[in-house]
């Protein structure tokens, strides 16, 4: 049973220390970032309404599938701002991205409902990405300080705060977190539209062919061993215990590299896109 919901400012589990950006620096490896980019968004699309406002949006300038290099841009430039900036950066960027959403809701012919302003899919949104780079540490560091994985929970509810979440629907605890998860990912479906839209994806039908050429392979590899297994029977994708260990093999070689270079080094791209939004702030060009 799902734990009930309470106001996270006023409900911090017992002795558990209040992060910052300083202390979420720390754990956060930017190469995460490029590895579980396009799983996490599969994890994301799988909730219909989620999945149908994105295929049907009217907003060409932040489509993957033709802008996917200002796409990649404006969706690290969010996990920076939401984890990393400060409160001001986060509220001129949330300005930004609720400009861009304004239009995207529900069409007459849609399959389902769905308003980009809606903070239950927003919850669902912000519930992936902290799954997806809980996984990635888990993987690539091994398993937290309870009382530290419980502090950088509390901390990531600012993926969804953000934007319109609210503060008391992120689950209380980090145990109560993979309650909703569960019951969500056994919820999720992946329909023929929404299928072929990730298979593309995964492929790299989005940029040049050299490109997809080189790293085409591989990508589709890295989204199947990072997806949850109940969304690669959606997809129809299979996953042996070959592939897990070739997998790890993969992970525990970068890890041995990136989570030993300097702090500069290891969070790149997000801090990167945070002095990229801050530049552009400045300079009154746009955000998003």
């Amino acid at each position: 049973m799902t734990a009930p919901l309470r106001n996270s400012d006023e409900y911090q589990p017992v002795g558990i220390p209040e992060w910052t950006p300083r202390e979420a620096r720390e754990q956060l490896d930017g190469i995460a970032a490029f590895l579980g980019g396009a799983a996490n968004v599969i994890m994301q699309l799988s909730h219909p309404p989620v999945g149908y406002g994105v295929l049907e949006s009217d907003v060409d300038s932040g489509k993957v599938t033709l802008h996917p290099v200002k796409r990649l841009r404006t969706t690290l430039t969010y996990l920076a701002v939401a984890w990393l900036g400060t409160e001001q950066d986060r509220t001129d960027y949330a300005a930004a991205v609720n400009r861009s959403h304004r239009t995207v809701h529900t069409k007459p012919d849609s399959p389902v409902k769905y308003n980009a302003f809606d903070p239950k899919l927003q919850l669902w949104v912000a519930a992936c990405l902290y799954w997806g780079v809980d996984d990635l540490i888990l993987r690539m560091r091994g398993p937290m300080d309870p009382r530290a994985a419980e502090a950088f929970y509390q901390y990531s509810a600012r993926l969804g705060t953000t934007l319109q979440m609210r503060p008391e629907m992120w689950p209380a605890t980090r145990d109560a977190f993979y309650v909703y998860w569960e019951e969500g990912l056994a919820q999720r479906t992946i329909d023929a539209p929404i299928r072929q839209y990730f298979n593309d994806l995964a492929d790299l039908k989005m940029v040049s062919r050299p490109v997809r050429f080189v790293f085409g392979r591989f990508h589709r590899f890295t989204v199947k061993a990072l997806l949850p297994q109940h969304l690669r029977n959606e997809m129809g994708m299979t996953w042996t215990a070959r592939d897990e260990r070739a997998f790890g093999l993969v992970l525990r070689s970068i890890s041995a590299v990136w989570t030993r270079m300097p702090t500069v080094v290891r969070v790149f791209p997000f801090n990167f896109f945070l002095a990229d939004m801050r530049i552009r702030r400045r300079l009154g060009r746009p955000l998003v």
